[in-house]
């Protein structure tokens, strides 16, 4: 597989990424420790995670199976956003819920709604040098490293980030080894306040892509990319089902059936891959074979001509006014 070097952390790794935020959440620890090592597997050896994920146990998981692989994956973890107080009883809702969203897969979106409505504002997390130390030590525990490869600020805006001691202890922790390199995770409407006015802070940037965006210009901050389906996939597909024409001319210029699912899928991650080039892409799957197939993606040529063409013509409808 393609791999990169990860921003100026020094460590190459693999272009596609696997997110771990499913890990621990409608999957067991069994299931979540299967998945992670689908991925290994499948040559993937980037995995990111973060304190809020799984209910707040992914990243111990994630600790049990980086332990089995000692020194062969980077990792990303993030400090800001943390699980609630009472996970624990959440755990056990998390528990009895599985078996209804395996047969009720449509509620996991309304769940995930509701869930982040009860965060509030009151949940905002606080970016300071006490904070961060804590968060830290947590999380190098939790994954059971003494190195974590990235670090980012967890949604922080450009107004969070006004002490100048974090950018100092950042900048120490890469200095003492502790951490290979910093950045912000955030959505993408935040990212350009923050390198306008946070520079700093984001050697590394993490944000949504997919081929409903446009190229992004070559900058200073490594990037790494996330959102390349989901959402994205469900409203292109959605379009291209309501319009049958449309889908058959797409699909003779990408020689492609791009109005089945899986096919207008790969094509999506891959375009990703190719119109990112300097950059980690992360998925998420819980389907050992969908992680196989996303792994190949990687190095198939004839996959990237295709998500090509398929981008061209998503951004010439865009521009054009059409909605896609």
């Amino acid at each position: 597989m393609q791999t990169i070097t990860l921003g100026n952390s020094g460590r190459e790794t693999t272009r596609l990424g696997f997110g771990c935020s499913s890990v621990m959440g409608a999957l067991g620890r069994k299931d979540s420790l299967k998945m992670l090592e689908a991925a290994f597997d499948a040559g993937i050896r980037h995995f990111d995670v973060a304190p809020l994920y799984g209910y707040g146990e992914a990243e111990g998981c994630l600790g049990e199976f980086l332990a089995r692989h000692k020194g062969a994956v980077s990792v990303t973890t993030k400090f800001g956003m943390a699980p609630e107080d009472g996970r624990s009883l959440k755990a056990v809702v998390r528990g009895l819920a599985r078996p209804v969203l395996k047969m009720l897969p449509g509620l996991k979106a309304g769940l995930r709604g509701a869930a982040a409505a009860s965060m509030g504002e009151a949940a905002r997390p606080v970016f300071n040098v006490g904070n961060a130390h804590a968060s830290l030590n947590r999380s190098l525990q939790a994954l059971q490293v003494d190195r974590i490869d990235v670090w980012l600020l967890h949604e922080a805006t450009a107004e969070d980030l006004v002490h100048d001691s974090l950018l100092r202890l950042m900048e120490d922790l890469v200095g003492s080894g502790k951490v290979g390199t910093f950045g912000v995770g955030s959505g993408r409407e935040k990212i350009p306040a923050l390198l306008a006015e946070r520079a700093g802070y984001c050697p590394v940037v993490q944000y949504e892509w997919s081929v409903l965006d446009g190229l992004i210009a070559p900058g200073e901050s490594f990037r790494i990319h996330h959102r390349a389906l989901t959402e994205n996939f469900r409203a292109l597909h959605a379009a291209l089902a309501e319009d049958g024409a449309r889908a058959k001319r797409w699909s003779a210029a990408c020689a492609a059936n791009v109005a089945d699912a899986e096919v207008l899928a790969r094509l999506m991650l891959k375009a990703s891959l190719m119109c990112n080039p300097d950059s980690v892409i992360l998925f998420s799957s819980k389907r050992p074979e969908h992680i196989r197939n996303n792994a190949a993606l990687v190095d198939d040529v004839a996959a990237g001509e295709q998500a090509l063409q398929l981008y061209a013509l998503v951004r010439a409808e865009a521009e054009a006014g059409v909605n896609v």
